[in-house]
């Protein structure tokens, strides 16, 4: 049989806890539960919980300091699930290591979504430093790593080397968002700190994969925040 994943909420909110806490109970989930970030990260260094569901507004620590001391030793997944929506704290939490971030109020079949995207993420971590073996596909849109080749309904095609590099970068971390600094970084290096040439390359890229620009299938704007390559197509 096999073993449950267990997932730590850290929430203050009592109606919230219990919301959540019902929820994921009934998707086979074990949880454990913290209304404060001091316990909490107890918590986390007792149980090593598979992932953490964090709330910012927190009555002792600062939800985005206890993102920042989780980061210096554990590369558990992190999901901030906040009432604050502004897109600054949102591009700070997914900089400082978080690997997802929802706002509250929140669908519970997104949130359940993008807990097993987390989960999955961290059960096949990428090694961004190692050239993708194999191939990705989604809908019409296929990668093939070995060949260095990207096709749309079949048809190949051509890509610069810098566009290349940001459709593999998606496409490793398929249903997550990264941010704007994160890709450019990746792609252009640690000293490149500005977006505009990211921006121009996205739409080039969306030029040759979308059947439309105006509303992309295969990769998601999240506004203010970065990109997200979709794991499958909406229905």
């Amino acid at each position: 049989m096999q073993n449950k994943l267990t997932i730590l909420l850290i929430e203050d909110e009592q109606h919230i806890t219990d919301f959540l806490t019902a929820i994921l109970l009934s998707n086979d989930y074990t949880v454990l539960k913290a209304a404060s970030g001091k316990e909490g990260m107890a918590l986390m260094t007792s149980y090593n919980p598979d992932l953490i569901l964090l709330d910012l507004g927190l009555p002792d620590i600062d939800g985005m300091e206890v993102l920042k001391k989780i980061r210096t030793f554990s590369a558990v997944p992190v999901m901030v699930v906040s009432a604050r929506g502004n897109e600054r704290e949102k591009v700070e939490a997914l900089d400082c290591g978080a690997d997802d971030y929802v706002t509250k109020p929140f669908s519970t079949s997104e949130l359940l979504a993008r807990i097993r995207t987390a989960l999955r993420h961290s059960l096949h971590q990428v090694n961004t430093s190692a050239l993708p073996v194999g191939s990705f596909s989604v809908g019409e849109l296929t990668i093939d790593y070995e060949k260095r080749k990207v096709a749309v309904r079949k048809k190949e095609v051509h890509l610069t080397p810098n566009e290349y590099k940001i459709v593999v970068l998606l496409s490793q971390y398929a249903g997550r968002v990264l941010t704007h600094d994160f890709i450019t970084k990746a792609v252009w290096g640690p000293y490149m700190d500005e977006n505009r040439t990211l921006r121009v390359n996205m739409a080039n890229i969306r030029r040759k994969i979308e059947k439309n620009q105006a509303e992309p299938e295969y990769i998601l704007t999240e506004i203010g925040v970065g990109y997200r390559m979709v794991e499958e197509l909406d229905k």
